[in-house]
């Protein structure tokens, strides 16, 4: 049986992103978890799949994953770090190099957007954007000066593009309906202070969940944070500590695992006391008790639907523009 990445990734006791950077020749990682790495594919005898379509290999060679980091945004300078980009670029390593091709990772700032593009126009083939903080201005630039290209994890329905992202909108919605099946009608909302597409539409679904129960959120109950550090931020009054409502939905699993740690501080007990639901289903969910109960965000298959999408526009001049939302699901657990 062929060995994975992942096989590789457990074997070397590194994550796989950590994997796919040795494996491409880039930065991010140390020499000696480099040498690791490489130590146990050559002991191993790794080497990456390869499958075949209609007509044999994949004839794009290279296939870019841009970047683009915002100091403001989610996709800043530890972005490496969150679990959504771990997963991703395995899953498209695993997936690229399964056609003979190779996955190539630029990061751009946001700053130096256009010029950045510029200088890429000529040399990128092919690429799928990870554009979770890009605004509509952005994205059409990028969509005007790059001949293939995706963008994966937002979409604007005026923009003539590919885009995969998930149903952000349909995964907010099961978790209101779910706080509102559990009976709860006292209900807390924790919002980023990062204002970007995904989240918008997560508020929108939740809102239309919360109404359909005929219930309401205190503006008393709502809180704005970061959505991505772990360090817990919330400094809650004595007076809100005393007035928490009895269940909340956190925008993401960041917030809602920060959210359950400044509760024990006040030795508030979960989901006894209060109750806490969270979105995208990240590792560190089950790594915490109680575990916490969330929307899960299928990395793998918006991956996949994303390399489908690229290697389609390459192949059929008469491709038209496809806008994908993939389905979330609900994660029952311990913390609702």
């Amino acid at each position: 049986m062929a060995l994975k990445m992942s096989d590789i990734a457990k074997m070397a006791k590194v994550s796989r992103s950590a994997v796919s950077l040795a494996l491409n020749n880039k930065p991010g990682i140390s020499d000696e978890t480099r040498k690791k790495i490489f130590k146990v594919i050559e002991e191993s005898g790794y080497t990456p799949l390869r499958k075949r379509k209609k007509g044999g290999l994949r004839r794009q060679a290279v296939l870019d994953l841009i970047m683009v980091s915002d100091k403001k945004g989610i996709l800043n300078r530890n972005y490496a770090s969150l679990p959504f980009f771990d997963t991703l670029v395995a899953d498209l390593t695993q997936n690229v190099s399964g056609f003979g091709g190779k996955l190539q990772i630029t990061t751009i700032s946001s700053e130096n957007l256009k010029e950045e593009i510029l200088e890429l126009k000529a040399s990128v083939k092919a690429a799928i954007v990870l554009a979770t903080d890009l605004d509509e201005k952005q994205v059409t630039f990028i969509n005007e000066n790059l001949k293939h290209v995706v963008f994966l994890d937002t979409y604007y329905e005026n923009i003539d593009a590919d885009f995969v992202s998930i149903n952000n909108k349909q995964g907010a919605y099961l978790a209101g309906k779910y706080i509102a099946e559990k009976g709860y009608t006292d209900i807390g909302y924790v919002a980023s202070n990062k204002i970007i597409s995904n989240f918008l539409y997560r508020r929108e679904g939740f809102r239309k969940a919360i109404h359909e129960a005929n219930l309401k959120i205190d503006a008393a109950n709502v809180y704005s944070v970061d959505p991505t550090t772990l360090i817990p931020n919330y400094d809650l009054s004595e007076e809100q500590v005393r007035k928490l409502p009895r269940a909340i939905f956190c925008e993401d699993d960041y917030m809602a695992l920060r959210f359950i740690k400044e509760l024990r501080k006040y030795k508030i007990k979960v989901p006894e006391e209060v109750a806490i639901i969270g979105f995208d289903d990240i590792s560190e969910d089950t790594m915490i008790l109680p575990e916490l109960t969330t929307i899960h965000v299928p990395i793998t298959q918006m991956v996949d639907q994303a390399v489908n999408q690229i290697f389609a526009q390459i192949d059929n001049k008469e491709w038209l523009t496809q806008k994908t939302l993939v389905s979330t699901k609900l994660i029952k657990r311990q913390s609702m």
